[in-house]
């Protein structure tokens, strides 16, 4: 009689076992992420896709564009039992696994990469694997609170911030006086 009435509460206000959302990364088509980005919009799938500004330059004209910032990419939040529907999505190939199993992408890295993108930094995108450097904090600026690890790359001193769930990393070209060590 009590496991009765738990599934008849549960079902009317709609506890199911864990309805946590989580962010998971999902692979696209190539050129599809804005098309993708679209179609989760119009099922209310919450989404959010990484877009940075580019100027382009053609034979006659310059134009600022907003191109993806990762190259097939786009993050969902969902629970992960739903997350069938965001898969059968046009335009989406995969979710990213780990182990087999879908990687939830933690809040704190897509604040992050949120943050990074509002800045004016010169940004550069890395899938390289470096070796664990110094850890520094940086100080000021507008990238102050950021954490991340310093690396001398193409002899210019950047900050990396790895968003280890999709296997990509952030280089932020920084003045190393901003910087103090952790």
């Amino acid at each position: 009689m009590l496991f009765e009435y738990y599934y008849f509460y549960s079902s009317i206000i709609g506890i199911r076992g864990n309805m946590a959302k989580y962010w998971f990364a999902l692979y696209t088509k190539s050129r599809s992420e804005k098309k993708v980005n679209q179609e989760f919009i119009n099922k209310g799938i919450e989404c959010y896709l990484p877009l940075e500004k580019k100027l382009k330059l053609w034979s006659d004209r310059k134009k600022w564009v907003e191109e993806p910032f990762f190259r097939s990419y786009i993050f969902v939040k969902t629970e992960e039992h739903e997350l069938q529907n965001a898969l059968n999505t046009i335009g989406v190939v995969s979710v990213i696994k780990f182990g087999g199993i879908p990687a939830k992408v933690q809040e704190e890295h897509i604040n992050i990469i949120k943050s990074i993108l509002a800045t004016n930094e010169d940004l550069e995108l890395s899938t390289e694997n470096f070796n664990p450097g110094e850890k520094v904090e940086v100080e000021s600026g507008s990238l102050k609170g950021l954490f991340g690890e310093l690396v001398h790359h193409l002899n210019k001193y950047k900050v990396l911030v790895r968003i280890e769930s999709i296997n990509q990393n952030i280089l932020i070209k920084i003045n190393p006086s901003h910087l103090k060590k952790v």
